[in-house]
């Protein structure tokens, strides 16, 4: 589904702080599977999935979806690939305090231009698929982490994405809702879902559920299984 070829990624380049995160990365994710990143704090696990996902760009080197190379689209046209093709589950959550559940999960349906009442019925059917319908009307500061990260799982797919990306997902979790995490997790890939993670939890590289697992260190690639 997706492949990355050369793909090196430097930030205040030309300085004297130059660094580059990313040293000639190649990979192909898999479609309809689950892939992991697994590496120690710094290895660029999170900087590649910015890329995978359309966050940012290549220093060097080419991105295809598809088979279409993406690399050199203008900025409308990431963005649109973004919200129509990419579903993203933030380490912190990042949910709209003062906002209740359900707001939160609707936002990301607004620029594409579909209709609030068809956004409010989906975001009804993604809460009960997580047993989180009598929690719609709360505002998310008032939920559980595990509540919470319902929700975040809800909001990245309101837009059905073909591709969800998840970075450090039960970081802020403890052993019992990692578990949930990743039963939740199991369920999307039974539902034919690329899911591409980053995570150094065992609960998570080690878990069935996760088809691939590719080690990172200092910004390559160093195998996995």
């Amino acid at each position: 589904m997706i492949k990355l070829q050369g793909i090196r990624k430097a930030f205040n380049q030309g300085r004297d702080n130059e660094y580059w995160a990313l040293n000639g990365i190649d990979l192909h994710v898999e479609a309809n599977k689950v892939t992991a990143l697994r590496g120690p704090s710094g290895s660029g696990k999170t900087t590649l999935l910015t890329i995978v996902g359309c966050l940012a760009r290549p220093t060097v080197g080419r991105v295809s979806l598809m088979g279409e190379d993406i690399s050199g689209l203008p900025e409308r046209f990431l963005t649109e690939i973004r919200r129509r093709r990419f579903g993203f589950i933030f380490q912190q959550f990042n949910l709209i305090k003062g906002l209740s559940a359900l707001d939160n999960i609707i936002l990301p349906g607004y620029p594409t231009g579909r209709p609030r009442h068809e956004l409010l019925a989906r975001a009804d059917e993604l809460l009960a698929g997580l047993k989180l319908g009598h929690r719609r009307e709360a505002k998310v500061e008032w939920l559980s982490g595990g509540e919470q990260q319902r929700v975040a799982i809800c909001r990245a797919l309101i837009n059905d994405p073909e591709l969800l990306i998840a970075d450090e997902p039960t970081a802020n979790l403890d052993s019992h809702l990692a578990r949930e995490f990743m039963a939740i997790l199991r369920d999307l890939a039974a539902q034919g879902r690329t899911i591409l993670l980053t995570s150094h939890d065992p609960l998570v590289v080690d878990s069935a559920v996760v088809h691939r697992v590719v080690d990172m260190r200092d910004g390559k690639l160093q195998g996995g299984r």
